[in-house]
């Protein structure tokens, strides 16, 4: 199977725009034309894992975390980091990052981390910004519902929890084409008033070439008038965190109790208990700490999220339980996810003479230990 092939899944399970804009996410090291005998996922494609895929004949490594993140000059070998890419390069390995392209997925990791602790009816801690747009056209009468089918085909239309939404409204439209134009309707040179329907939908910010590709091939006028807006709307869908709340609240020792054994953590730091029951619930995996006054302002009982400084805690306000319960915890079972997603998107995929085609990571890549 080619990679180029795995690649378009893994943008459907998290496409690259949602990604956030410091991030490393993608296609890291391999080239989409190689052709892929096995897929190791992983949550850190350290030297380790690399050595992992060797051994199981595996040449596509999918890990959460991006190894190359920020700029990298040189590779020497010299540091944990180029070590596995000399490693995966001398072996023919691909890298793939999905990282905050996953987070924001509102299937992703903080829908993963909710459903892990039980918690019900979540939504969007942080809604994403600047991620709407909205296209308007033209055409005739016609020519609609071809048109606006196959946009909403290419993912326009779409709003919250409602597909193929779209505003159509009836004008009259006039042009008049010069000795190189071909008119549809009319001749050269001659001015033409024609009834128009105006077209308007919303989609995605990264969805904007696979529109515009459709609305060309689908239009029929040789000049295709259209307008893109950027809006300011949220994407109520799309976003960092979530937040839940359990069937029954639980006293602070119990609702701790639960999180550490859900998640496996090996020690939880959090704030001072409020003396409240805990029933809502915010979580952000991953270093969190930007979002505790969010977390405040969604009147959850509990914060949990990774990364917290001391003075941190304070920031809790006595309104909620801030805890700390580590950074792989916290992201401990979106592996898993990758692989379940995988495994059904890609039936026909020919397994390797160790192992399934598509494989589980078995090696721990947490750095931080409990004594």
């Amino acid at each position: 199977m080619k990679l180029s092939d795995i690649l378009s899944v893994l943008e459907e399970m998290a496409p690259l725009g949602y990604a956030e804009d410091f991030d490393n996410v993608g296609l890291l090291v391999g080239n989409p034309n190689q052709e892929i005998d096995g897929v190791l996922v992983c949550h850190d494609a350290l030297e380790s894992v690399i050595d992992e895929a060797i051994s199981k004949k595996c040449n596509l490594v999918v890990c959460f975390h991006p190894i190359l993140f920020s700029g990298i000059k040189k590779i020497t070998g010299k540091n944990y980091v180029e070590r596995a890419i000399l490693k995966a390069i001398k072996n023919d390995i691909a890298i793939y990052a999905v990282h905050t392209a996953l987070d924001n997925h509102q299937k992703g990791v903080n829908k993963i981390f909710c459903d892990a602790l039980g918690l019900k009816h979540s939504k969007v801690l942080i809604p994403k910004e600047n991620y709407i747009q909205k296209l308007v056209t033209y055409t005739i009468p016609e020519n609609v519902e071809k048109l606006r089918n196959a946009l909403f085909d290419a993912g326009a239309g779409t709003i919250g929890n409602y597909e193929d939404c779209s505003f159509n409204s009836k004008g009259i439209g006039t042009y008049m084409g010069n000795e190189n134009s071909n008119p549809e309707i009319g001749e050269r040179f001659e001015f033409v008033e024609n009834e128009e329907i105006k077209i308007e939908l919303t989609f995605e910010k990264h969805l904007q070439g696979k529109i515009l590709k459709a609305l060309f091939k689908n239009h029929v006028y040789e000049e295709v008038a259209y307008e893109i807006y950027q809006l300011e709307n949220k994407h109520q869908n799309i976003g960092l965190g979530r937040v839940g709340e359990f069937e029954n609240p639980l006293s602070e020792t119990e609702f701790l109790q639960l999180v550490k054994d859900k998640l496996q953590c090996g020690g939880i730091r959090h704030s001072a208990f409020t003396g409240k029951s805990i029933k809502k619930v915010a979580v952000l995996g991953g270093s969190g700490s930007f979002a505790i006054k969010n977390a405040i302002s969604s009147g959850a009982d509990a914060y949990l999220t990774a990364d917290l400084k001391y003075h941190q805690f304070y920031e809790a306000e006595n309104q909620l339980l801030l805890a700390d319960i580590g950074h792989f915890e916290s992201e401990r079972f979106t592996k898993n996810y990758i692989v379940d997603f995988l495994k059904e998107k890609i039936t026909n995929f020919a397994p390797n003479s160790l192992q399934c085609g598509i494989i589980l990571s078995e090696e721990n890549t947490n750095p931080v230990k409990y004594f």
